[in-house]
């Protein structure tokens, strides 16, 4: 039996690069997918921890800066500005130098201990799939959290 070529390929071979393509072209198209889909929510929670870092650097120049709750929150707002839906909270803490805690910052700490503040802040956004509309995949829900001593 005569094996038949055509510019040096084998006729009954001639198919089968077609056919391994046709395999694992979907196999590469879901891997791009899927590190598309990752970079996406990586990109998305470094934005959302910055916007906590940003409204807690705020909130750590003074006293008085730790305790505008509202300009901490406008500022990591601010700073996570392209990023639709975000949401901030801002809080305000105090803690003896002793380990010993303060119900409030106005309250006083025993003899020798120094009253340290805290401010913290907190972001959260809700990050729909790119393959939510295909699948029943529920959003993520990213979180930013920051917390910084307030400088005396």
């Amino acid at each position: 039996m005569t094996k038949i070529r055509l510019n040096g390929i084998r006729l009954h071979d001639a198919g089968q690069s077609l056919i391994e393509m046709a395999f694992i072209i979907p196999v590469l198209l879901l891997l791009l997918l899927g590190a598309v889909e990752f970079g996406r929510l990586a990109y998305f929670g470094i934005e959302v921890t910055n916007a906590a870092n940003a409204g807690a650097e705020y909130g750590s120049q003074n006293a008085v800066t730790a305790a505008d709750y509202a300009g901490m929150k406008a500022v990591g707002l601010n700073d996570g500005s392209d990023i639709a839906g975000l949401t901030a909270t801002a809080t305000h803490s105090c803690l003896c130098s002793d380990g010993s805690s303060s119900a409030t910052c106005l309250g006083s700490c025993p003899s020798g201990a120094r009253m340290l503040e805290f401010v913290q802040v907190n972001t959260s956004v809700s990050v729909n799939s790119l393959f939510g509309s295909y699948f029943t995949v529920k959003p993520y829900v990213l979180n930013g959290q920051a917390t910084e001593k307030v400088k005396e």
